[in-house]
């Protein structure tokens, strides 16, 4: 959905069961230094945030206490890890459902879907839009348009803004965003499940299992998520993103509070970059991550081959082939 290149990393989102044969190697103690953040120390060691939180029995967002320890999973472990905690949940779950009476299943766990990305930049004290854009290559006018902003907005520390996949920028180590710009999509604490968004998929002529793998691997199925590099909602929709799928893609008013709208939004886009692509489901994928135009100019980047690897492999969770 966005231009911009993830940190390398060695687990998917949501690891497949035939994945999960990972190293053998007992976990390794860290102690929390000064400035450290979950998802630093999770980055630091190539592992996705809420798999390291699971892994120790954590909520993603939890904040870590300067002086405590925390375990580091080898890619086995923190596999497992993210393959067990949407299985506890489920279970805990049915559990309050059964003791007040009611018949509805889990709801979809919140976990994130993709790592958090490169392609994002924390702005910082001093920091001007015009300077941002110098210094990752792009003109502050693109580099707006990325993140729904005028081009003489003044960006506020700690805001979360989207830089174009490669950008000088993306290699320096980033603070944790503080605040994210105004406007759609808005992250909300609505949830979604595959057939909800297979359905609505279906209406924008995207295949169900497709839009679902990518609504999975890149947030869980969770509409509050919001990423490092300022995306949102269940499909991780960039502000800019939206207000293009809005003018030119919509045939009602998107609601950018709304899970649902979310997931539309999403799939309207897709349904786009499937048209652009002659219906190559890879290299929608590909371009749903990396940005069509940086597909099309650098090729498919080693950290894109794996996110496309893993949404297909997702695709058979949801009924793809």
């Amino acid at each position: 959905m966005r231009a911009r290149r993830f940190l390398k990393l060695t687990i998917a989102a949501v690891a497949v069961p035939a994945l999960a044969a990972g190293s053998a190697q007992a976990a390794v103690p860290h102690t929390v230094q000064p400035g450290e953040t979950l998802w630093s120390i999770a980055a630091a060691n190539n592992l996705y945030t809420p798999a390291l939180a699971a892994f120790n029995g954590m909520s993603p967002d939890a904040q870590v206490v300067l002086g405590s320890t925390i375990q580091i999973p080898s890619e086995g472990e923190a596999l497992s890890a993210v393959n067990a905690a949407p299985q506890a949940q489920q279970q805990q779950t049915q559990t309050q459902s059964q003791s007040t009476g009611a018949t509805q299943t889990a709801p979809t766990p919140s976990s994130g879907g993709a790592p958090p990305p490169a392609g994002g930049y924390t702005v910082r004290p001093g920091d001007t839009l015009t300077g941002i854009a110098a210094n990752a290559g792009v003109s502050p006018q693109a580099l707006a348009a990325m993140n729904g902003l005028s081009a003489d907005s003044h960006v506020i520390s700690g805001t979360a803004l989207k830089l174009p996949a490669g950008a000088p920028l993306a290699e320096q180590p980033q603070p944790k965003p503080t605040a994210i710009p105004q406007g759609g999509p808005q992250p909300t604490s609505g949830h979604t499940n595959s057939a909800e968004i297979g359905q609505i998929a279906a209406q924008h002529g995207v295949p169900g299992s497709l839009a679902s793998a990518i609504a999975w691997q890149e947030s869980g199925f969770n509409n509050s998520a919001v990423s490092s590099a300022n995306a949102r909602g269940v499909m991780q929709v960039m502000p800019g993103t939206w207000d293009w799928v809005q003018q030119n893609l919509a045939s009602t008013q998107l609601n950018p509070a709304s899970t649902q709208d979310n997931v539309r939004a999403g799939t309207l886009y897709l349904n786009q970059l499937l048209k652009d692509t002659g219906g190559d489901q890879r290299m929608a994928i590909a371009a749903y991550y990396q940005g069509l135009g940086s597909v099309r100019q650098n090729g498919l980047l080693p950290e894109t081959e794996r996110y496309v690897d893993n949404v297909m492999a997702l695709q058979g969770r949801f009924g793809g082939g």
